[in-house]
């Protein structure tokens, strides 16, 4: 079967997923014909995902979130405002996308929770089939527990949601852990989705904590914590294209730009890591035994149901700061839970092919 992507370029954890999925389907001699990602101005396509994904990308401009100015919290009034000034550049790439897909002919549309596509599925109704993946459908599930209050944040989630999967033929909603099938019929749970090459690193404990962080701004906070405790070594990884690609403070306090080898390969022999709840990496350091703490970006809900739904399935602790304490407090407590989670995720592949094809 013929498959086209269509990939929100928000974060990475969907582009990850991207390739995982492909690297699944190929295995199974299914085809991957194109790659739609919408893209913002404040966010470039990272090389690795260029390098992976194995078939030609089209950028289109989509909604994202704006970033306060000091680049750390979602600033939710200018993304609305943003998403209307430029509600005419989103029609005219809907459009194009129509076009795309009317050239491909695809089997079936995969939409990794872009807000376009779910629009261009609603007015077109093409032939192929269409279906949605992420994490953030599990909303749905009567077992997923919501942060308190905040009702207006979650009605704009379930807004997302419904956006994303307009007229779709079937959901795939990725969780830490198995719930069982209460949802709608056409909404489905399953296992993350990972890269191939997560499952082959060899797993060490070293004396470094691994700090991911997309939003710069966040480094400020990491080099107060290291002021204070200078003795304790940093590995981070950012989204600063203002400095080089690794970027020496001190030899234990180093940032690198976004690598995915490399990444993973400091995963691997972290002690903990650290990281602003997004889905992906958290399933990574579970996937690796990593205690880990999650803190999610302020004002982006989606993170804080992330990080309450992964301290659920024992991924480790919540915080409000990049004050590290409470995680190298939290070491010795920790119940290293990969022999419950491997298995969960070595399910996915059967999973996957079953919906999809």
């Amino acid at each position: 079967m013929n498959f086209v992507f269509i990939v929100q370029g928000e974060g990475r954890g969907h582009m990850t997923q991207a390739i995982a999925l492909s690297q699944m389907l190929r295995k199974n001699n299914h085809t991957l014909s194109k790659i739609i990602i919408g893209t913002s101005p404040s966010r470039s396509i990272p090389e690795y995902f260029i390098r992976k994904i194995g078939a030609p990308i089209i950028q289109l401009e989509s909604p994202n979130f704006i970033k306060d100015k000091k680049q750390k919290s979602v600033n939710l009034s200018l993304t609305l405002f943003q998403t209307l000034w430029k509600s005419n550049t989103y029609r005219k790439n809907i459009k194009i996308l129509s076009h795309i897909i009317a050239d491909e002919n695809p089997d079936i549309i995969i939409n990794f929770y872009d807000f376009l596509a779910g629009i261009y599925n609603f007015w077109y109704r093409p032939k192929s089939k269409f279906i949605c993946i992420a994490h953030q459908y599990l909303i749905s599930h009567p077992q997923f527990t919501f942060p308190k209050g905040k009702t207006m944040d979650r009605m704009t989630l379930k807004l997302a949601n419904h956006i994303t999967r307009l007229n779709a033929d079937k959901v795939l909603a990725l969780s830490f852990q198995y719930f069982k099938e209460s949802m709608t019929k056409n909404i489905i749970v399953t296992p993350p989705l990972l890269r191939d090459e997560l499952l082959e690193l060899n797993i060490k404990t070293g004396d470094y904590v691994l700090i991911y962080i997309v939003n710069s701004g966040y480094g400020e906070e990491i080099e107060f914590f290291h002021q204070k405790n200078p003795s304790i070594p940093l590995i981070c990884f950012w989204d600063n294209d203002k400095k080089p690609s690794k970027y020496v403070i001190c030899k234990n306090l180093i940032f690198h730009q976004l690598n995915d080898q490399l990444f993973l390969q400091k995963m691997a022999a972290c002690k903990g890591f650290v990281t602003t709840a997004g889905f992906e990496s958290v399933c990574e350091a579970m996937y690796l035994g990593k205690a880990t703490l999650m803190i999610p970006v302020n004002g982006h809900y989606e993170q804080a149901c992330n990080a309450i739904d992964a301290a659920k399935a024992g991924a480790g602790i919540t915080g409000s700061s990049f004050d590290l304490t409470p995680l190298i407090d939290y070491f010795p407590q920790h119940k290293n839970i990969k022999n419950q989670f491997q298995p969960w995720v070595a399910k996915g592949e059967n999973i996957f092919i079953q919906h999809l094809t």
